[in-house]
């Protein structure tokens, strides 16, 4: 189980790298899928159109939010859209370019989809053999409206009895299949130039702007990653102290079992330095809350102010029968 949690946390990296080879495999997943998916129209009237279409996109709605959910970026954009202002003030600009670059990377196994499907012809061919005009194809003159219809429905099924041997139907199938492949050339041809013109067009327009929306929405999962990893390290330390903590109010029964405990005052080294001051539950609490409502500025100047959070922590009195011969100190 922790080998799978550590694969899901590397494909949720940031890196764009990533990011792209997420989107390739789950391009060629989708591929996969339909080639090894057993297509079986129901040559049905009621039926048909339901089928087809919803093998077109309901899968391509799942692959879409496949890729949110694999996309890191994803919840580090809404945490940072709907988070308050606070100390920080939020860049609208740096937003929009994390929701298109979640967006772009998203579509591509959709789109792969939808295209693969098209090109093959299967899916437009059960949905709409029945909305064909059959007075442009031989061999529907003969019969009624009701066995126009139920013939009309059979065309995806080659093996049914009354469509088997029947040019008319080779021919409706033949016609929708060249409607199919003609729309998933044009979409896929329609993308590739609007690739290229992104790409070509890009520097013709203001490159300033785009290198700051793109370097403050790196910082912000970087950022939110770094706090992500020193609450952890807290945890850790907090737990491995009131743990302690326990074992220590339990010594006298330890000893009878005779495990070995630190004695007392034997610390870590460095690990009240590691825990910052913040040392029960509720100065945790403040701290994540404040995190969240007054994220500080980005300004590194201003690192030496101390935090409110900090500020509210007043120094410790100092006791007289503790405190050394000398001059006295600031706060006593």
């Amino acid at each position: 189980m922790d080998r799978f949690r550590m694969i899901f946390q590397y494909f949720q990296s940031s890196s764009e790298s990533v990011m792209n080879g997420i989107c390739g495999l789950l391009a060629l997943a989708s591929v996969k899928m339909y080639t090894s998916f057993d297509f079986s129209c129901p040559c049905l009237p009621q039926y048909n159109v339901v089928y087809g279409l919803g093998i077109m996109f309901i899968p391509p709605i799942i692959l879409f939010l496949c890729g949110l959910i694999l996309n890191r970026q994803s919840l580090v954009m809404l945490e940072e859209w709907r988070r308050p202002a606070g100390r920080r003030k939020k860049d609208l600009a740096v937003i929009r370019y994390m929701c298109s670059s979640i967006m772009q990377r998203a579509m591509v196994a959709p789109v792969v989809w939808i295209v693969v499907t098209l090109l093959d012809g299967k899916c437009l061919i059960c949905a709409f053999s029945g909305s064909v005009d059959p007075e442009k194809f031989m061999g529907f003159g003969d019969v009624s409206t009701v066995q126009v219809q139920q013939l009309l429905a059979k065309v995806p099924c080659k093996d049914d009895e009354l469509t088997r041997n029947n040019t008319s139907r080779k021919a409706v199938s033949r016609y929708l299949r060249c409607w199919s492949q003609a729309l998933g050339w044009s979409i896929l041809l329609i993308l590739i130039i609007a690739a290229f013109l992104a790409r070509w067009l890009r520097p013709c327009f203001n490159q300033a702007t785009l290198l700051q929306a793109r370097h403050w929405s790196n910082y912000i999962d970087i950022e939110q990653k770094i706090f992500e990893e020193t609450c952890c390290e807290h945890s850790r330390l907090f737990a491995h102290k009131c743990i302690l903590h326990f074992f220590e109010s339990m010594r006298q029964e330890i000893k009878l079992h005779s495990f070995s405990l630190p004695r007392e005052g034997e610390e870590p080294e460095g690990e009240e330095d590691l825990l910052r001051g913040i040392t029960d539950q509720d100065q945790v609490n403040k701290l994540l809350k404040t995190w969240y409502y007054e994220k500080p500025p980005l300004d590194v100047s201003q690192a030496h102010q101390r935090h409110p959070l900090v500020q509210e922590r007043s120094p410790l009195p100092c006791a007289d029968n503790a405190r050394p011969k000398g001059p006295r100190c600031s706060h006593c």
